[in-house]
């Protein structure tokens, strides 16, 4: 029997879940928490990208210096990619449904291992991780597969 896995995730919390086969509740496996995700821009004690100046009396930038909330949420979609990853190699889990908000999700997609892209059947742009379980698995039930 096949073991299916939903993750449930925001820049401030990702649940990971298995998925019963026979009626469909949800048992949480992980539950990661990013902090950080949650505070205010001026709060996060990140470090913005590199500059350099250009011979202008103003200068340029070469990028645009990163949000430190932005920062933080691509740390902490690395942080939840590697963890299904070592999952993945531990023969933890065979699939994946991935419940994300459009922006997590797109970090998500950027950060998870090959192999583990293989693994995901379903990508949902929502924001559930907040939600009971269940709630998520009403909610999931409700979503059109």
């Amino acid at each position: 029997m096949q073991t299916t896995w939903v993750l449930a995730a925001d820049s401030s919390r990702a649940r990971i879940f298995e998925l019963s086969a026979s009626d469909g509740h949800l048992q949480e496996v992980e539950d990661m928490l990013n902090p950080e995700g949650r505070m205010a821009e001026q709060d996060i004690n990140a470090e913005p990208k590199s500059r350099f100046f250009g011979t202008g009396p103003m200068g340029s930038t070469g990028q645009k210096a990163e949000e430190p909330k932005q920062h933080a949420a691509e740390l902490f979609s690395k942080q939840v990619a590697h963890w299904l990853d070592d999952a993945r190699n531990e023969h933890k889990f065979d699939k994946l449904c991935v419940v994300a908000p459009p922006h997590m999700l797109g970090l998500l997609r950027e950060n998870l291992s090959k192999e583990v892209q293989k693994m995901v059947e379903e990508e949902i742009p929502k924001d559930i991780a907040g939600m009971k379980e269940h709630e998520m698995e009403e909610y999931l039930r409700k979503y059109p597969h």
